[in-house]
């Protein structure tokens, strides 16, 4: 019994509490069909951002290593490349990505034959809720469409399920993540608020609004307004008369009006909450062509902090999670080839001149930065002018030593 009890994973004191009906599901805080249909599927800035983010993860290569050996076959190579029947693996990781940054939660379930992982599906976060245990930690999740539910339930003591739950912080909820979607909220409101005040503008005639005055301070009859009304409604009216003539009887004249500081306003505040839905995304607005004050000096300079700032700590999160839930079993560990990422690649290529450069760096530490092996000799540092180890005498030296040593050849 004394072993039994050791064995036992220890549980948190603290998560009992998080707990107030234990077997019933937590709801989530939002609705999640509004953040899609508002931010995805109405809002070009988050429809973009989500995009440049859930496209770069899924154009990077990954790879998986045993130790530091990387394995040229493994069934894990195989399951990233095709996770399931009906997607591709850069197909599966934008879906993957995009239900991450929409609702702040990723699901996805394997599907296992014997002790290998055989496929792979994401399951659609408005559809899960978590059933907490009375220790603090998921028993249960439980997947609905309509009256269907099926349920995956979790090992108490490894916690292991053959659904995983990936969140992102929140700090006020204990079950579901944070959408970067509900951060910017109110900027995705307030843009689409002013996207509309423009297709409104275009609507009606693409100008701005004038008065009809009437002359000598005379009145209009009742049924002279109303035909009036009807009129402008019909005829002068809406994208598709924008241009015609009006044609003005009885002593009506039209004033136009030019936009209003509040007007102008509007078009300054949709520019200004395009800029804060892309803060909230974490994607540079030169990236997306959202006109104001620019953060870097040049595209690239903004592509090389929309990779360091975004996309790799996502990837390493999504990473990380399944080497934990699919990798460890196998004693391998999967890894992203950073080499082939061009916005990387960029930053190497100048970190590799800056070392061919340096005059205070030895052979070896220039490899290193390099992110190559130590050689034998190499911890000598190289003096510009003649290439040679510093600390040799040049008095000792003969033009075939010199040569010798630059080529690598035999003095004569």
């Amino acid at each position: 019994m004394a072993i039994f009890d050791f064995l036992k994973r220890k549980e948190s004191q603290a998560a009992a509490l998080m707990v107030m009906n234990p077997g019933q599901a937590a709801w989530r805080p939002r609705n999640y069909e509004n953040f899609a249909k508002e931010a995805y599927e109405k809002n070009v800035i988050a429809y973009q951002a989500i995009n440049r983010i859930a496209e770069a993860i899924a154009s990077v290569r990954f790879l998986v290593f045993r130790g530091e050996q990387e394995l040229a076959q493994h069934p894990l190579i195989d399951l990233i490349a095709r996770p399931n029947p009906l997607q591709s693996g850069p197909d599966y990781m934008r879906s993957k990505v995009g239900y991450l940054m929409i609702s702040g939660n990723g699901y996805e379930e394997r599907f296992m034959v014997g002790s290998e992982v055989r496929e792979l599906y994401q399951l659609r976060p408005d559809r899960m809720k978590v059933i907490p245990s009375q220790a603090g930690t998921p028993a249960a999740y439980q997947y609905s469409v309509g009256q269907n539910k099926t349920r995956w339930e979790v090992d108490p003591n490894t916690l292991d399920c053959d659904v995983r739950h990936l969140k992102l912080f929140h700090p006020t909820n204990d079950w579901y993540g944070l959408s970067p979607i509900e951060a910017g909220a109110y900027s995705i409101d307030q843009h689409n608020e002013a996207m509309n005040w423009m297709q409104a503008l275009l609507q009606n005639s693409a100008r701005p609004s004038g008065a009809l005055t009437v002359k000598d301070g005379s009145t209009l009859s009742d049924d002279n307004f109303n035909r009036l009304k009807a009129q402008i409604e019909e005829q002068y009216s809406g994208s598709s008369n924008a241009g015609r003539p009006m044609l003005l009887e009885g002593g009506l004249d039209w004033t136009a009006m030019g936009l209003s500081p509040s007007d102008m306003g509007i078009i300054d505040a949709k520019s200004s909450s395009a800029r804060d839905v892309a803060l909230a995304l974490g994607v540079p607005p030169q990236l997306l062509g959202i006109p104001g004050d620019n953060t870097y000096s040049n595209y690239a300079e903004a592509r090389l902090a929309f990779w360091e700032d975004t996309v790799l700590p996502l990837m390493n999160l999504i990473i990380e999670d399944w080497n934990a839930w699919l990798a460890e079993p196998y004693g391998v560990e999967i890894r992203a080839d950073l080499d082939e990422i061009p916005a990387i690649a960029e930053k190497r290529n100048s970190m590799w001149e800056m070392a061919d450069r340096s005059t205070d760096l030895t052979i070896n530490e220039r490899r290193a930065l390099k992110g190559y092996e130590p050689i034998e000799g190499g911890d000598v540092v190289l003096v510009n002018a003649t290439q040679v180890p510093i600390n040799m005498p040049a008095t000792d030296l003969t033009p075939q030593d010199i040569k010798a040593f630059v080529y690598g050849t035999k003095a004569d």
